[in-house]
């Protein structure tokens, strides 16, 4: 599962401000931010040119618009949730061998009196 967190370039010159401006989230900014936002275009550029070469039908990119963090997790959280519910994970069985070491374990952990 690959998901790509796609933000626009007005929303991230308002995240970078409130960096400054708010002393709480100075520590997040950094003026290296400045100088890669000049290259906007070409790494959107290169991110399509990633999405369109690593995309395939076994783990295909999933785009989500990021502007709004709420609906960014709320589509992340439903493309994990497709997910699990597509492979349908389980608890592993364990053998009788597993399960006699557990019986011992126990019986152990219930002797000890510290």
């Amino acid at each position: 599962m690959k998901i790509f967190l796609n933000l626009s370039p007005g929303e991230q010159r308002k995240r970078l401000l409130a960096r400054i401006d708010d002393p709480t989230k100075n520590w997040k900014f950094s003026a290296a931010d400045l100088v890669e936002r000049g290259h906007w275009a070409e790494y959107q550029h290169a991110y399509s040119e990633v999405l369109a070469h690593t995309s395939t039908e076994y783990a295909p990119w999933h785009v989500v618009p990021a502007d709004h963090k709420w609906f960014a997790r709320v589509a992340v959280s439903a493309i994990v949730v497709d997910a699990l519910a597509a492979i349908n994970p389980q608890f592993p069985k364990l053998d009788a061998t597993a399960i006699a070491d557990l019986k011992t374990a126990r019986t152990q952990l219930l002797a000890d009196k510290e």
